[in-house]
């Protein structure tokens, strides 16, 4: 019964016309339980089923939350017969995630991908509804791919529509921030209307305004709060205690009206909540091993209570949660033994395990057992979250302690996989009773100690993870290797011990790492050469480093996950070590390969950091549009997984644009965030960040200030971009002598790592050091070994100071050569600060610099420029969504608005075009 949704039935409709138009809408219904949710939603079927909709289905299950993919696999069942036209790599990911074929656990987010194109594949033969119900009550996978597909549907014509119950602010909801519809209760008119003809019989009008007052606006409080109302009450008054809220009075009501039915119904009811699935042999199955008839379920059916014909279905979700609550301990353990027996083990072996776990009154290995096969099977289709469920539920029913210590330890790491930190932390607790052996122990304190990177990044992250790698040394010599490594990378990023020591102290302690078990990969290179590096000297170093950062660069590297001892998960530090080398080459290719790795093999869980310093790296090489498109490729990938999007990309291309405000407001919330967590590396990053800012503005003073900071608190890799900084702000600020020393660390860096960036840097440095023809020598120096290198940046900037430097001179026809290059280059990357210091200082020599030319691709966004870069390789629409996690259809809707601004009609003339 649609009573008074006049406004919502208006918002459905303009969801239908938008998606059959071809314009994708999502849409989420929210309220508390009985506000009518469902009702919303068949109305939003019966509309599109009129307008020639295919509609596909889905209701979440409180019960079904331990069954990865569960939700998402009853709404692609119907149509997976089309799976056959997505890319081979999204295949195997569905296929994988619903357990129709082995294969390696696929990323959430390529399953995501996958299901993606498949509705957008179906809805290319006519408009799709998609709907969810009680979408709260999804698993997690399903619930995240879901939200993932609802952000990403732009173009094709679709519209998906979620209903959820609000949600306890303590959970985290995947769906958050989506287009919303909020339900609130029926005016006291439409209430009225509702209540008459659900009752139709007389009613004083004392006793019609009370349950108008009591129910709240609530439409199945008012069909079902009078109906489980004694006589009494109907007649003389109507009341429930204050203390309940509205959902609670119905499920009681529900509760009171199912306590009154026979014993053999009210079993078999309890036999029905405890299956979700609603499949209506296996519900028979069980009745017969209670010896219950068919003819039990009359009596719930007359009640209203339940359907059973093709299906099982319950009047409403908090009839099934009011059914099993009210149920006594020994009766849902018999139901879901019964359950349990009459579910085929081969069949569904999960859900088996899960019932006989049910029915388990103290501890039984043998159902620990299964539950724990079940998570393996769990972890293979990526359902991490499923996984340790089971193994949490294992734990609890393991009888004996070793078994039960190692069930707790697997649950921890499952959990903490599953990005539940608070939850692997207790099971930890539970594993430290004991009784541990020696590995054990020591992977427990790895645990603890990857649990608190992950949620800290504290300074004592490395000392905790130093403390596990010298433990694990004699007992597992690889995994000893991988967490000394971890230790580095931590004390790198949170800028050493915490308590004053610095990454000398930690590449100490990581000499007494075990030697490789076997031929050394490219992960034991890098170990090897950091501890070098920061123990023997940077030149010492710097040979190991660079024959690691060449291993990384194999084309043999392994291109998918495979756990903690995966190489690949380190080009992130590798691609660090190429900054602090200054190996512009290395650099340039370890990052690209990081995110080209990353989304070949869908892990967006890695994917973000990769795209951020990859734009990092763009500034640098002059590329700000790339570096733009790389920031919004993070930023959408960070709204779809709900994850907080990092500061590090938008803090160094707002510093490096001359973006005052922007870069300083950016720089202030890093440095609070980072200083609260006592990491010293992210406040010297932020700072050298605000020391380019200021050099471009010419505030020498501001910039030697916080280039000093970054310098003091700076480890490797990130001084060798801090000292050139320091030593431009020093010379400007006439303070030469705080200079020289940095030159001496930055020429040392210079002439062991040989590049021709790092030459270039130092060259340049000299010369704003040097007086007379010196100078000009180091200059033009500087010139000629920046040109031989990718980062078009300082050669921009060299010839800006080389342009100053000959000014002052008195040397203005020269000067102005310089300037009017380093104006033009400057103004081509963006980089607005230090092009106004060339601009004036063009101006002061008689010239006046020429405004940039508008060119065409500037009325594109950075997405529309994105894909028009990709296009224009020769990319189809395709591999262009496939990278973007977009649909071919949303690729082609952009490319029709590209064409349209940029005055062509096909690819091949994108083809012929320049982009920045």
């Amino acid at each position: 019964m649609f009573v008074g949704r006049r406004a919502e039935h208006a918002a459905l409709g303009d969801l239908l016309a938008r998606a059959e138009g071809g314009d994708s809408g999502v849409l989420l219904v929210r309220g508390e339980a009985g506000i009518g949710k469902t009702t919303v939603l068949q109305h939003a079927r019966d509309a599109a089923v009129a307008a020639g909709f295919r509609v596909e289905d889905a209701v979440g299950v409180e019960a079904e939350a331990e069954f990865a993919f569960a939700g998402l696999h009853q709404l692609c069942t119907p149509v997976l017969e089309r799976a056959g036209v997505l890319p081979e790599p999204q295949q195997a990911a569905l296929g994988v995630a619903f357990g129709m074929r082995e294969g390696a656990a696929p990323d959430r987010f390529l399953v995501g991908l996958a299901v993606l194109n498949l509705l957008a594949e179906v809805a290319e033969d006519g408009p799709l509804l998609c709907v969810v119900d009680d979408a709260q009550w999804l698993d997690q996978a399903s619930a995240q791919v879901l939200a993932f597909v609802a952000r990403r549907v732009v173009a094709e014509r679709m519209a998906l529509v979620f209903a959820l119950r609000d949600l306890d602010d303590a959970v985290t909801d995947p769906f958050d921030g989506l287009p919303e519809l909020r339900l609130g209760g029926l005016g006291e008119s439409d209430a009225r209307a509702l209540l008459a003809a659900a009752l139709r019989v007389p009613l004083d009008d004392v006793v019609r305004d009370r349950i108008v007052v009591e129910a709240r606006g609530n439409p199945l409080a008012l069909l079902e709060l009078p109906r489980g109302a004694p006589p009494p009450q109907l007649a003389g008054g109507f009341e429930l205690p204050d203390a309940l809220s509205v959902p609670h009075r119905i499920e009681d009501a529900f509760r009171r009206r199912s306590g009154s039915l026979p014993a053999e119904t009210q079993l078999l009811l309890v036999v029905a909540a405890a299956e979700p699935t609603g499949d209506v042999a296996l519900l028979w199955r069980a009745a017969a091993q209670l010896g219950i008839g068919r003819e039990a379920a009359a009596p719930a059916e007359a009640a209203g209570l339940v359907e059973i014909d093709t299906r099982v279905r319950f009047r409403h979700p908090l009839v099934r949660s009011a059914v099993y609550r009210a149920a006594t301990p020994p009766d849902r353990r018999r139901a879901h033994r019964a359950l349990a027996t009459a579910t085929d083990p081969q069949v569904d072996p999960d859900r088996r395990a899960w019932h006989r776990a049910q029915a388990v009154l103290g501890t039984d290995e043998e159902a620990a057992a299964e539950l724990e096969r079940s998570a393996d099977r769990a972890r293979a289709r990526g359902g991490l979250a499923a996984a340790a469920a089971f193994l949490q539920q294992a734990v609890e029913l393991t009888p004996e302690p070793a078994h039960r210590t190692r069930r707790a330890l697997e649950a921890a790491h499952a959990k903490h996989e599953a990005g539940a930190p608070e939850a692997a932390l207790e099971l930890l607790a539970v594993a430290a009773a004991g009784p541990l052996d020696a590995l054990q122990g020591a992977r427990l304190e790895l645990l603890r100690a990857q649990i608190a990177f992950h949620t800290t990044r504290g300074a004592m992250v490395p000392g905790m993870l130093l403390d596990a790698a010298k433990t694990l040394a004699p007992l597992d010599p690889a995994l000893a290797r991988e967490t000394y490594l971890h230790a580095l990378d931590a004390a790198i990023i949170t800028g050493g011990l915490g308590d004053g020591r610095g990454m000398i102290e930690v590449a100490e302690a990581a000499r007494a790492a075990p030697a490789p078990p076997g031929s050394p990969g490219p992960a034991d290179l890098l170990l090897d050469g950091l501890v070098t590096t920061y123990t023997q000297g940077y030149a010492a170093g710097v040979p190991e480093l660079r024959r690691a950062l060449e291993a990384f660069c194999a084309d043999d590297l392994p291109a998918e996950p495979a756990g903690d001892g995966d190489t690949r998960r380190w080009l992130w530090l590798a691609s660090r070590t190429a900054l602090m080398l200054l190996d512009d080459e290395l650099l340039y290719v370890l990052a690209h390969r990081n995110v080209r790795l990353a989304r070949e093999a869908g892990a967006l869980a890695m994917l973000p950091a990769a795209l951020l310093f990859l734009s990092a790296v763009s500034v640098l090489t002059g590329e700000p549009a790339r570096a733009t498109e790389l920031i919004a490729e993070e930023t959408a990938i960070k709204q779809v997984t709900g994850s907080v999007s990092l500061r590090f990309g938008r803090l160094v291309l707002a510093a490096w644009r001359g973006h005052s405000s922007e870069t300083v407001e950016i720089h202030a919330a890093a440095v609070q965030e980072a200083t609260a967590r006592g990491n010293a590396a992210e406040v010297a990053l932020a700072q050298h960040a605000l020391a380019v800012l200021h050099n471009g503005l010419g505030n020498y003073a501001a910039a030697l200030g916080a280039a000093e900071r970054a310098c003091e608190s700076l480890d490797p890799p990130h001084i060798s971009l801090a000292l050139p900084e320091l030593i431009e702000a020093a010379s400007r600020a006439e303070q030469p002598e705080r200079a020289a020393v940095m030159l001496e660390q930055l020429d040392l860096r210079a002439r062991a790592s040989g590049t021709p960036w790092a030459l270039g840097l130092a060259a340049r440095s000299q010369a704003l050091l040097s007086t007379g023809p010196t100078a000009e020598d180091h200059y033009r120096e500087a010139i000629e070994l920046l040109r031989a290198c990718r980062m078009a940046v300082y050669l921009a900037r060299t010839h800006l100071v080389y342009g100053e430097w000959l000014r002052r001179e008195g040397r203005r026809q020269a000067a102005r050569q310089q300037l009017r290059t380093a104006y033009e280059l400057l103004s081509g990357m963006g980089a607005e600060a230090f092009a106004e210091r060339a601009a004036r200082e063009l101006r002061a020599t008689g010239e006046h610099p020429r405004s940039r030319t508008a060119q065409p691709s500037d009325a594109l966004t950075a997405q529309e420029l994105t894909i028009a870069r990709l296009v224009a390789t020769g990319a189809t629409s395709r591999e262009v969504g496939a990278q973007l996690f977009l649909s071919p259809r949303t690729i082609e809707a952009h490319l029709r608005s590209i064409f349209r601004k940029l005055g062509i009609t096909s690819r091949r003339q994108l083809r012929d075009l320049r982009f920045p």
